[in-house]
């Protein structure tokens, strides 16, 4: 039975690897402002304690993936000190989700899950992965079906449609390596019905082993914007999303020391250059307004910005919102959320149809043959033939 849940999480991410399309949560949140959804913690400072990993944001976001923490994760790890994954997370990618999970569960009884807020979609396929999982008495878990969106005819949809199926079977399998109170059909309507538990609730049907009293905190304020697109949310979380937890203060930096100038005109020929090799010509105006010449590195993230951007327009088939979301500056992760946002609103009002695109060129012109000119140019030719003769 172990070895077959182990099959299906496989087939599950193969799946994901081979698909086009992200398979993850309703919508896409605001990414954290350091740049990661994971930080490391007590890596060196005392070899006493746990090394702490705290997943706390969106998994797969910012172009992190589960390989570049499972690196880091083994890089910092001697093999001998026991591991917390403290979790406040709505989940992400699922394909992340089960690498993590898979991570943790080949670590052993070294590691503990600590639910301290959200564990939510793939974030609680990452708890379910820990040798013993803790959550706090205001802590919230939550399963559901995959969701992903995409564009295609109707071979590709029912190839996601099937993607989708193996899926569910990973999460299931993921589930199943906890020793639950539940039963297989149990479980699966569950994840059909996206299911809210509670710290208490998780612990009575075995997804838990420890309910940890205070210090918890069910927020994660650049991630509560999409929960309202879930259908069976808690009253309290409901009641959170109205009143957020303000950020706190930005801290005064550093005055940094002042550098060289850099040469404007070379940075301006670099960002015609490269727009020029990533295809957006026309967005070189726009590439170096936006990065300020301010150097190299600059200019080549505001090119890389701007293609990704583009390249998600395409496949979304909506080309001409590109300029404008190159323009407005939008992240990839904005960009994608705007997108979906637009497909979602138009998918009542889709047109399918069989005939090839129409050429946007006009048709040539033929002209119309006058009879009285062709009658006057022959008797004009038998004449020139009557005075040669």
């Amino acid at each position: 039975m172990k070895k077959h849940r182990q099959y299906m999480i496989a087939l599950a991410m193969a799946a994901a690897a081979s698909s086009p399309w992200r398979i993850m949560n309703k919508g896409t949140g605001d990414s954290s402002k350091d740049g990661g959804w994971y930080r490391i913690n007590n890596v060196s400072e005392d070899p006493s304690k746990p090394l702490e990993v705290e997943i706390y944001d969106e998994i797969g976001t910012w172009g992190v993936t589960s390989k570049q923490f499972v690196d880091e994760l083994k890089a910092a790890d001697d093999g001998q000190r026991n591991i917390v994954i403290a979790i406040n997370s709505i989940g992400g990618e699922m394909g992340d989700g089960f690498a993590i999970h898979n991570a943790l569960l080949r670590l052993g009884e070294r590691v503990t899950a600590r639910i301290d807020g959200f564990a939510l979609s793939s974030a609680g396929v990452v708890a379910m992965g820990a040798h013993r999982v803790q959550m706090h008495d205001n802590a919230m878990l939550m399963m559901h079906n995959p969701w992903t969106f995409a564009a295609g005819d109707s071979e590709e949809f029912r190839k996601i449609a099937d993607i989708m199926d193996q899926m569910v079977e990973g999460i299931v399998a993921s589930f199943k390596h906890r020793t639950l109170n539940v039963d297989d059909a149990e479980l699966r309507r569950m994840i059909n019905a996206e299911t809210w538990l509670t710290a208490q609730e998780a612990k009575d049907q075995g997804f838990v082993d420890e309910v940890l009293t205070g210090a918890g905190s069910v927020s994660n304020a650049s991630s509560l914007r999409i929960l309202n697109r879930y259908n069976n949310m808690p009253a309290a979380v409901k009641a959170q999303m109205a009143n957020p937890p303000a950020d706190p203060p930005e801290p005064e930096p550093e005055p940094e020391p002042e550098a060289d100038p850099p040469d404007m005109v070379a940075l301006a020929a670099l960002a015609t250059a490269e727009c020029a090799k990533a295809g957006i010509a026309d967005q070189a105006q726009v590439i170096i307004q936006a990065s300020g010449l301010k150097d190299e590195a600059s200019v080549r993230a505001a090119v890389k910005q701007a293609k990704d951007v583009r390249a998600l327009c395409i496949m979304a088939k909506q080309p001409d919102l590109a300029p404008g979301f190159i323009k407005d500056g939008l992240t990839p992760d904005v960009a994608r959320g705007k997108l979906f946002d637009k497909l979602v609103a138009s998918s009542g009002q889709v047109e399918i149809s069989n005939h090839p695109a129409v050429d946007d060129q006009p048709a040539p012109s033929v002209k119309a043959v006058n009879p009285s000119a062709v009658y006057a140019a022959r008797r004009n030719k038998n004449a020139s033939k009557g005075a040669q003769a």
